[in-house]
């Protein structure tokens, strides 16, 4: 003890130096004794300390949704819902087996699917049966004394046959007393019995209601009773479920309507007669379902992705039609998977001796959702074909034009927009074809298109009852001509949509008039909107039909307020998924009745495929110069121009040669006559002559005529 204390003098007391300011020492401060007097380190701040409560409720929000506690849930679950529905359904079949609820409910279900004879069937069944009933019932009341009768009887009988045993075996062994052995021997078997039953009874009493229990959960895993969420995941996939009446009416009483799912609910046939006949449509179904009064068709089509979900089924594969019958939807319900599978290759590629007739044809377009032949009469009939970028609208547009060139007498005038050569196939088929999307094109579209009306007009003033080969002019892009910003020498703009617009108006007067005299207009655009698709030009189209678009704003665009309404939706159409897929609203296709538009799956027909098709077009006419109109500049060779518009042909009218040039070059040769065609061809010794009684130009004097001028541009000699 002396040595500690001495050890103590020596080193002396330590303090704290936060001892001796005011406020007293910080409980935080630490002191190490050194020599050097270092500055001691500060300790770090303590932790905030959690509250019981906060942590026992994170240690019991883990231990719920931990995915053991989960699946140990799903399980627990399942296996009670499959004894809960096995116990219903065993009770149903004891119930339907003793009842005539069965037949009740086929007569109801009959009579809602409208088929009286199958009900009148029915009920044949459920009157024989409950005669059957009655006859058994009225056995039971005379069960009793038919029951003690037989029992005397049987006891009797085994009574006296026990005695005659034991007296046949008394009379063989000469033994009186072997005359009671066979009744003790019955009796002795009766106390065994007894015995066994006993000892039976006891362990059959304890795991009989546990082998009832097992019996029911056999028959609701069978059936797998028990909601899809705890089934496993191979049971909870009903991808490619039949479609059954019990299903569509699950799947509408399901939607989240509330007057709806009352109504299914007291119905006393559980929804069966809102149902039509479930019809084999093509690669799916079809089914009116009548809806209950408070619940309107607006409600259900708003509905349409839960609907498809309710029905196995992805959104894209259930269509919502408005027939005509009061307060009824038309569901078509394709089989799972079926619209991601192609279509199979257009007519026009597999019957090389297809041909067409523009009135009397229709154009085999593609195929509708019941995989019939879709196909489109294009007889006097203005087409507008709209969409987002990249859909297939072109591929759709000029399908049409394919079929239709191997009309001969069809002449066409085509200005693609877009300009990448997606009609390269029509030079030496129309008569014109630009493509480009500059405003110089845009130029020349419009005034192809004015072309058409000074066609339309020339015909309108010929004697009634002329008729007149089609003249169907083809504007691609045409978005581009409505966003056109360029002017003309008199400020008169190109694009627009004002009765100042020279293409909006050419547009519009074709519309008005054409479709009498067989001058039909044809557009296709994207993405429309009031800017680059007027109003007027796109109601004056007879057949519209829509890829897919964005916003169901687009689809009223496209289609029109009474197609929207009545089910046509290209809004809902995939983007990318679904290319080449059209909502048509047109009289020249056949519509089923009471639906607004039909959805069709076009035949792809590539660029290069589409060559071919347009050879065997071009093989069916005697010539065809198209007019690739590039420039329109001020500067004009008037005789190369001339030796242009003729091309192959040896010979061309005088008049289609002043129609040509009008065409190629409309400010230059727009007000051309004939003595303006003869003072150029005779200054280039190149006159024209008569052939058949009419006035012709002959290419190979013209082409003379180029070969032998001057460099100067003046004719020479011709030798």
């Amino acid at each position: 003890m002396s040595d500690l204390i001495e050890q103590e003098n020596i080193v002396g007391t330590v303090h704290d130096i936060n001892e001796h300011r005011p406020g007293g020492p910080s409980p935080l401060s630490l002191v190490k004794p050194t020599d050097d007097q270092t500055p001691a380190p500060t300790a770090a701040p303590a932790a905030p300390v959690v509250p019981l409560w906060v942590r026992s409720g994170r240690a019991v929000r883990t231990a719920v949704t931990h995915q053991r506690t989960l699946t140990a849930g799903r399980l627990a679950v399942r296996h009670g819902m499959y004894v809960v529905g096995g116990t219903r359904i065993v009770t149903r079949r004891a119930w339907d087996g003793r009842s005539a609820a069965r037949y009740e409910r086929m007569i109801r279900t009959a009579e809602a699917a409208g088929q009286p004879e199958i009900a009148a069937e029915w009920e044949e069944r459920g009157r024989a049966f409950r005669a059957a009933r009655h006859q058994r019932r009225m056995d039971l009341l005379g069960a009793p004394v038919r029951l003690a009768k037989g029992a005397a009887v049987g006891a009797g009988l085994t009574g006296g046959g026990l005695v005659a045993l034991g007296v046949a075996m008394a009379v063989s062994s000469g033994d009186v007393a072997d005359v009671g052995v066979p009744i003790m021997g019955f009796i002795d078997l009766v106390n065994w019995a007894v015995v066994i039953a006993t000892v039976v009874w006891g362990p059959l009493v304890t795991i009989g209601p546990w082998l009832g229990l097992l019996a029911l959960w056999g028959v609701g895993r069978q059936r797998q009773a028990a909601p899809q969420w705890a089934l496993p995941a191979n049971a909870r996939s009903t991808d490619g479920a039949p479609i059954t009446p019990s299903v569509v009416v699950t799947a509408m009483r399901d939607l989240g309507i509330a007057a709806l799912r009352k109504a299914v609910k007291e119905m006393g046939d559980a929804g069966a007669s809102m149902l039509g006949p479930i019809r084999i449509a093509g690669c799916g179904v079809e089914v009116d379902v009548a809806l209950p009064s408070g619940v309107s068709t607006d409600e259900v089509q708003s509905r349409r992705r839960k609907l498809a979900e309710n029905l196995a089924r992805h959104e894209h594969e259930v269509f919502i039609a408005i027939p005509q019958a009061a307060r009824t939807v038309r569901l078509w319900i394709a089989d799972s998977g079926a619209l991601d599978e192609p279509i199979g290759p257009s007519p026009l590629l597999t019957d090389a001796t297809m041909g067409a007739n523009y009135k009397t044809g229709r154009a085999p377009w593609g195929q509708d959702l019941r995989s019939g032949l879709a196909a489109l009469s294009l007889y006097q009939r203005h087409l507008l074909v709209t969409g987002l970028s990249n859909q297939g609208k072109t591929a759709a547009l000029r399908a049409l034009a394919l079929w239709l060139a191997l009309d001969p007498a069809v002449e066409f005038r085509i200005a693609d927009l877009k300009g990448v050569g997606d009609w390269d196939m029509f030079d030496g088929l129309a008569s014109i074809l630009i493509q480009g999307p500059t405003d110089d094109h845009v130029v020349q579209a419009t005034e192809m298109v004015e072309g058409l009306v000074a066609e339309m007009d020339r015909r309108i003033q010929a004697p009634p009852g002329t008729v007149f080969p089609a003249l169907v002019g083809i504007v691609d892009e045409a978005q581009v001509a409505f966003m056109c910003p360029a002017l003309d020498g008199d400020k008169r703009p190109y694009g627009g949509s004002k009765a100042t617009s020279r293409y909006f108006m050419a547009v519009r007067k074709v519309h008005n008039q054409g479709r009498a005299v067989n001058v039909i207009l044809w557009q296709g655009t994207q993405d429309p909107t009031d800017q680059n698709l007027p109003k007027l030009v796109r109601e004056g189209a007879h057949t519209r039909a829509s890829l897919v678009l964005g916003t169901e704003s687009q689809a009223r665009m496209a289609l029109g307020d009474k197609a929207v309404d009545g089910g046509a939706a290209p809004h809902l159409l995939r983007q990318g998924l679904d290319k080449g897929t059209l909502v048509v609203a047109s009289d020249g296709i056949d519509i089923p009745a009471g639906q607004a538009a039909l959805t069709v799956r076009t035949h792809y027909i590539s660029t290069e495929d589409a060559a071919p098709i347009a050879d065997r077009a071009k093989a069916l006419r005697s010539g065809v110069t198209t007019l690739r109109v590039i420039d329109q500049g001020e500067d004009h060779d008037s005789l190369a121009d001339i030796a242009t518009v003729l091309g192959d042909s040896p010979r061309v009218l005088t008049l289609d040669v002043i129609k040509r040039l009008a065409a190629l070059n409309e400010s230059a040769y727009g007000t051309w006559t004939f003595a303006d065609l003869k003072r150029v061809l005779d200054d280039a010794n190149a006159a024209p002559y008569k052939s058949d009684g009419r006035m012709v130009v002959g290419r190979d004097r013209v082409h003379r005529a180029l070969t032998n001028r001057g460099d100067d541009g003046s004719a020479s000699a011709v030798l």
